[in-house]
């Protein structure tokens, strides 16, 4: 298996904001979510306040919300994180595509079992979204694993 390769160089502040899901491995503490959002805040000590939400079953389900704190682990290029969402257990958040707008972001980390494809917007095009596809294939993951997650549509 190759090794994995995380982008060269994250802006952290351009990096925070709100990242709509718009496809992942399977993950129990996602199970039946819809419309699931990433929220970034950038703390004045650093780190970062991660607000993940989504509605249970439909999006007229309940909001369901899960807090948590990540922190750079690599400086040098800022794309490899560290995430907890209970304390102590802290899982790697490792940045391997951005857009050169930061109009979308992979994550994942070299176990290559969890894969998230984000975007700025509710929806990714196909043609982005099939070259994303490819590019993660040839990274060594399993792209059948992959679920698309419905968002609202804009």
């Amino acid at each position: 298996m190759p090794e994995l390769k995380t982008v060269d160089r994250v802006d952290v502040k351009r990096y925070m904001g709100t990242w709509f899901e718009i496809a992942k491995f399977p993950q129990r503490f996602e199970k039946g979510l819809v419309g699931v959002t990433a929220d970034y805040t950038l703390l004045p000590n650093g780190k970062v306040r991660v607000l993940n939400s989504g509605y249970e079953g439909t999006f007229a389900g309940k909001l369901k919300t899960a807090r948590g704190k990540a922190w750079v682990v690599d400086t040098t290029t800022n794309a490899k994180l560290k995430v907890s969402f209970f304390w102590p257990f802290a899982a790697n958040y490792w940045i391997l595509e951005l857009g050169k707008d930061y109009e979308y972001a992979v994550v994942g980390d070299e176990s290559r079992k969890y894969l998230w494809i984000l975007s700025r917007t509710p929806q990714m095009d196909e043609t982005t979204y099939n070259a994303v596809l490819q590019r993660v294939r040839d990274k060594g993951f399993d792209v059948t694993k992959l679920e698309k997650n419905p968002q609202k549509q804009t």
